[in-house]
């Protein structure tokens, strides 16, 4: 386990010498890693960090109205609407790793956009230790790792906790003071409600999936998963009223686990899940059906893609 008391100091003083009297943008989530890696910034080059929080139109329910309620205290918080862009350059695309890496490159693009603007030769990030080992293997790659294009317009890029896993990460978080709602945040996935979306991402299958993973993250927060997510899978037959319909499958996957590396489904009682499915299939005329998914991880991952 990480020694915070050694590890901020240490932190700071390791972005302060790399990035010095540049100037430096972070790409900011609102989920515990990029806050954490923003807070350590700030603290080690204030006013000369600016936190840039892309809307790329596949985020959770009301995140950027979060992300401006929590963040805004930084007056130079950058707030991008990228949504048309974002999901323009994913039309038609199905290859998981396809994805990730249209979104990797959008990513960049946009911060090398604000970078400009404010001078900046650095970009930091909230890599962490399991997203390079997923990027560095074979199973999948990280939009803030395996997912950067080839040829990156910064002087360098920070990532002060590359070495750490997700609760050392939570650690540091409490001992920066970080407030609960970002210290114990379940993950979320950098490409956002992307990978949760198999095949092509569209507009209805983005509204299916944000208000699932709303409900499911509402009604499992006492049983405390370490991630709990839905996933819009494909299609299949259902009746709503008096007609059938081809509907949206939801899947539904909550697990517990230590670092993400390994993880196990939770069991989770069945009125909650009948609760959950009751809500998800009235939230859209188009939810045919809801799944529960009981697979671990291995053999299966966390997310879908």
């Amino acid at each position: 386990m990480v020694d915070t008391e050694t590890f901020v100091p240490d932190a700071v003083a390791e972005i302060d010498e790399k990035i010095g009297d540049a100037n430096a943008v972070i790409a900011l989530s609102g989920g515990v890693d990029s806050s954490t890696a923003a807070a350590l910034a700030y603290e080690a080059i204030g006013d000369q960090l600016t936190p840039v929080y892309v809307d790329t139109g596949l985020m959770r329910k009301g995140e950027t109205e979060e992300i401006r309620e929590t963040f805004g205290y930084m007056d130079s918080l950058r707030i991008v609407e990228a949504q048309d862009r974002f999901l323009d350059a994913l039309e038609g695309v199905t290859d998981p790793e396809e994805k990730r890496h249209i979104i990797g490159e959008q990513f960049i693009r946009e911060f090398e956009t604000v970078a400009t603007d404010v001078d900046a030769d650095y970009l930091v990030q909230g890599t962490i230790y399991p997203d390079r080992i997923e990027s560095e293997g074979t199973i999948k790659s990280h939009h803030n790792v395996g997912g950067l294009p080839e040829v990156v317009d910064f002087e360098g890029i920070v990532e002060p906790m590359r070495d750490l896993y997700k609760d050392e990460v939570r650690e540091v978080a409490r001992e920066l003071g970080l407030e609960e709602i970002i210290s114990e945040r379940m993950p979320f996935p950098g490409p956002g409600l992307a990978v949760r979306i198999i095949g092509e991402i569209t507009a209805e299958k983005l509204e299916v999936a944000r208000e699932a993973n709303h409900v499911v993250e509402e009604e499992l927060e006492d049983y405390e998963p370490w991630q709990a997510l839905a996933a819009v899978i494909g299609k299949a037959t259902g009746v709503k009223g008096d007609n059938r319909v081809h509907g949206w499958v939801v899947s539904v996957r909550s697990v517990e686990s230590r670092d993400g590396m390994t993880a196990r489904a939770q069991e989770i009682d069945w009125d909650t899940l009948q609760r959950i499915q009751s809500r998800i299939t009235g939230s859209h005329e188009n939810v045919a059906r809801v799944v529960y998914d009981v697979t671990h991880k291995p053999p299966a991952t966390i997310e879908y893609e």
